[in-house]
């Protein structure tokens, strides 16, 4: 197929969606057809060599799509969001899984110092604005991180939340490609795939973290609760604002 060349440094312009579009159905139509793995080849070696970065929180079901990029390439940029936020076991995470893996190009994004002490300056955002917080601690880095890229890969799953359960295998957000081969994954299906390789597991999921995200707004999930009940608890709030959107919605 011939690619249409995406320019990510700036939004649709009017009279480009039909040839996305089109993109997109072709792109989607490939992906059905392949497992996860394929899935993730259709994005690094087929569609856009050396123009795909994945993003990655490492957290509990991280080193599963992990572990099948880095068996594609290695050298696959990684985007990690470093909230200032997070667990210390997640950043101890992170590092493991890049030597065990062998990931050879992990970036650690956050803002500077002085945007920091601008935005925030004591760190309580979180418990006054948690949506200003996940824009100026991960949607804002993330978004001028991706720039370069006409792609993502990311490891949302359909059953995380009942939005995410709309999305397809490949979608088109905020001006690229975005990739999801994880997309129809059960839990059960990740820790086989996890057994198997004998891949490293987060130290929180086994103290009671099936999800993980800022230690100030993630709690241990207590019996019966829902998968992702720890994640902002009490708030009408779901998600931080990365991966919003599904299936091309806008174009």
């Amino acid at each position: 197929m011939s690619v249409t060349v995406i320019d990510a440094h700036r939004d649709l312009r009017p009279g480009e969606s039909v040839p996305i579009k089109a993109e997109l159905a072709s792109l989607q139509d490939k992906a059905l057809g392949r497992d996860a793995h394929g899935i993730v080849e259709l994005a690094l070696r087929e569609e856009f060599s050396g123009q795909t970065a994945m993003v990655s929180s490492f957290g509990a079901e991280s080193a599963v799509l992990l572990h099948m990029v880095a068996a594609i390439d290695a050298a696959t940029p990684v985007l990690f969001l470093n909230t200032g936020k997070l667990f210390g076991e997640t950043l101890r995470y992170r590092d493991r899984l890049q030597d065990v893996l062998g990931l050879a190009d992990v970036r650690s994004l956050s803002h500077g110092l002085d945007t920091r002490r601008a935005l925030d300056a004591d760190g309580s955002l979180w418990s006054r604005e948690p949506d200003a917080c996940c824009g100026f601690r991960k949607v804002a880095p993330l978004a001028l991180a991706l720039k370069p890229f006409a792609a993502q890969i990311t490891g949302r799953k359909r059953f995380q939340t009942h939005e995410r359960g709309l999305m397809q295998p490949v979608e088109w957000f905020d001006g690229r490609f975005r990739f999801n081969p994880l997309w129809q994954w059960t839990q059960n299906d990740l820790e086989a795939y996890g057994a198997s390789h004998n891949l490293p597991a987060h130290p929180l999921v086994t103290d009671g973290y099936p999800s993980i995200g800022c230690m100030p707004c993630t709690r241990r999930v207590t019996l019966g609760e829902g998968y992702r009940a720890g994640r902002w608890s009490g708030l009408d709030k779901d998600e931080c604002g990365i991966h919003v959107g599904t299936d091309g919605e806008g174009i």
